[in-house]
């Protein structure tokens, strides 16, 4: 809203199809689109599962032409030179390495966010215990909290949140049967 831009926000499954040449059509319906709307920003979250490397003998033709209309349309909207045609793509994956070397080509600004550091796993594991309306009750001290930060080395943020979600749930796990005439005073 605050750049005025059109925003399209797709996943992986909404651009495949069971029917041969449906996945191509619906790439090409989303940049159409996106064409006509723009300026405007296409977001695919986890891109390296329909854009994958290229070449593998057991790809299936299907994918295979879904990968190329994808990167033919990218091209198309790269020549574009005014501003209010321009349709800017954004693309989010776990795994870099796994991208087509074609897509790469296509993708001038890549932009590498680091897992989080010890200092920011700590702030995110205070965020998460202290949060006001959360409401979570917690007897951990700030030494227990560092020692927390320095295990969980290579996790992130959201590995983090499920580590924490999972740790508010062990209390009532512990309980077993008894968890449904438990009192709030039974749960430690």
């Amino acid at each position: 809203a605050e750049s005025g831009l059109a925003f399209f926000s797709v996943s992986s499954s909404s651009l495949t199809s069971k029917w041969l040449g449906g996945a191509e059509k619906l790439v090409r319906a989303l940049f159409s689109v996106a064409t006509k709307r723009a300026p405007s920003a296409i977001f695919l979250d986890e891109l390296d599962a329909i854009l994958g490397k290229r070449g593998d003998s057991s790809e299936h033709e299907a994918s295979r032409r879904l990968k190329n209309e994808f990167l033919i349309r990218l091209e198309e909207c790269s020549n574009f030179t005014d501003p209010k045609q321009r349709v800017l793509f954004i693309g989010a994956t776990n795994r870099p390495w796994d991208l087509d070397d074609a897509l790469l080509r296509r993708l001038p600004r890549r932009i590498l966010i680091p897992l989080p550091s010890e200092k920011a796993r700590k702030a995110a594991i205070n965020n998460f215990l202290n949060h006001p309306s959360k409401g979570v009750k917690h007897s951990l001290k700030d030494s227990e909290k560092i020692r927390l930060a320095k295990a969980t080395h290579g996790f992130s943020v959201a590995d983090l949140r499920a580590l924490s979600q999972e740790a508010a749930l062990l209390p009532l796990r512990a309980l077993g049967d008894r968890v449904r005439s438990a009192g709030p005073r039974d749960v430690r």
